[in-house]
């Protein structure tokens, strides 16, 4: 279904520089040329949506571009909800899965920064389940594997940096996967019983798949991070986050859940089918290997306690906009310090050095992939830039070089038939006119 030529599917809002006045949660924006950028290029961004709509790679998009701490593009375009007609609109909200990472990073480091952790702390000093765990051994004759003591603590590096040996049951090897689905171990992306605290610990009586600090595997870690900071501070993740990170910086839309009064603000979950789209039910969706179990109806409905510290949040565009701008800025945002600044340069430096590195060669830091001389994936992305994205085909980074943050937000699982975020990238650089 084409949305060209339809007024209310296309929302642009780039640009006048409010003088005063702006209440809190409000973004600052300037014009393009202000802040070095082309309007005219910053237009191309609209224009691939479009296009990615039309061809029906994607529902519909928010995209969001700041420079020098002010937005200079903030465009919705398609739609919310194709069957209902419903347009895609810049305060629309999303399931920003792993996107919640980075919340969590920032939680723990504010534990840190007060001396309520360290970063060498053994998990085990908050969650004593994980004292005594075994670690999968192959089979030097491909036979199955057994099983080895530990040979050192997970720590809270180990967690923040995915090199614990912990993993996803949809991402893990088949030995591992089938022990992580026999003791329920949810990977934060459906519907979930329980707390994550139970979670955990079954987790914590599962082996890992190596060592502790062997190398990068990408994992439930920030999940246990989440549970150590409830710990810690005695409160739930979700408080403590609100309390510490989101009603400070103004991030008034994002949460853990939502009341069913806001299902209707929520933008639907596609996933690609032949040549189109088919809207996720609101039911766990299952894959025939049971590894990977999804839904578009967890983030509301009945009240619910299981806090996934790695993917539960949902937030809009100019929300998670303030988190990065804070973090760009060196912690802070309009006075208000989330982080000191020295803490920041330690999150977004590389922290795997000497260790197996993540798909594409990119460093890894704590709670960011961290860009390297190449970029993460060849693209144009600085030397330092710093980001990840969430499963629901949600991408953001933080460019320091360049002072620029940029996101874009969909909701497509898979997303292996669309370029939409490659290319939403090059058009962003492409915009710099300085």
């Amino acid at each position: 279904m084409s949305v060209r030529g339809q007024k209310l599917c296309v929302v642009t809002v780039l640009l006048l520089l409010a003088s005063h006045g702006l209440a809190a949660q409000e973004l600052l924006t300037a014009p393009p040329a202000q802040l070095g950028l082309s309007a005219g290029r910053l237009e191309q961004i609209g224009l691939l949506v479009e296009d990615a709509v039309d061809r029906q790679e994607v529902a519909g998009a928010v995209t969001l571009v700041a420079r020098l701490g002010r937005v200079a593009h903030l465009e919705a375009v398609g739609w919310r909800d194709v069957e209902g007609q419903s347009p895609m609109e810049t305060d629309t909200l999303f399931r920003i899965a792993s996107m919640t990472k980075a919340v969590t990073s920032v939680a723990a480091m504010q534990l840190y920064e007060s001396g309520v952790l360290m970063l060498s702390d053994p998990v085990s000093k908050y969650l004593p389940a994980f004292a005594k765990m075994d670690v999968l051994t192959a089979s030097p004759d491909g036979g199955e594997s057994t099983l080895e003591p530990l040979r050192r603590p997970i720590t809270i590096r180990h967690l923040l940096t995915h090199t614990s040996g912990l993993s996803y049951r949809f991402l893990a090897p088949p030995s591992l996967a089938a022990r992580y689905i026999d003791a329920n171990i949810t990977d934060g992306l459906s519907q979930a019983e329980g707390t994550i605290g139970e979670m955990v610990d079954r987790l914590a009586a599962l082996p890992l798949l190596h060592q502790p600090g062997e190398r990068f595997t990408y994992s439930l870690g920030v999940d246990v991070l989440g549970r150590v900071i409830e710990v810690a501070t005695g409160q739930t993740l979700a408080d403590y986050v609100t309390a510490e990170i989101f009603d400070p910086l103004g991030m008034a839309d994002t949460s853990f859940f939502k009341d069913p009064s806001e299902a209707a603000r929520f933008a639907s979950l596609y996933s690609p089918v032949g040549n189109g789209l088919v809207k996720v039910t609101e039911q766990p969706v299952v894959s025939p290997d049971q590894r990977t179990i999804y839904s578009a109806g967890y983030p509301y409905g009945e009240t619910q306690r299981y806090f996934s510290g790695g993917a539960g949040l949902t937030s809009t565009i100019s929300d998670y906009a303030r988190l990065l701008l804070a973090l760009l800025n060196g912690g802070e945002l309009e006075g208000t310090r989330i982080l000191g600044r020295r803490t920041v340069q330690l999150m977004t430096r590389d922290h795997l050095v000497g260790l197996g590195v993540p798909p594409g060669g990119q460093q890894f830091g704590l709670g960011f992939a961290i860009s390297d001389e190449r970029g993460v994936t060849g693209g144009p992305r600085s030397q330092g830039a710093f980001g990840w994205l969430g499963f629901f085909n949600t991408v953001y980074w933080v460019d320091p070089e360049e002072q620029l943050v940029a996101i874009i937000m969909t909701q497509l699982y898979p997303s292996n038939q669309s370029q939409l975020t490659d290319k939403f990238e090059v058009a962003v650089y492409s915009a710099i006119l300085d």
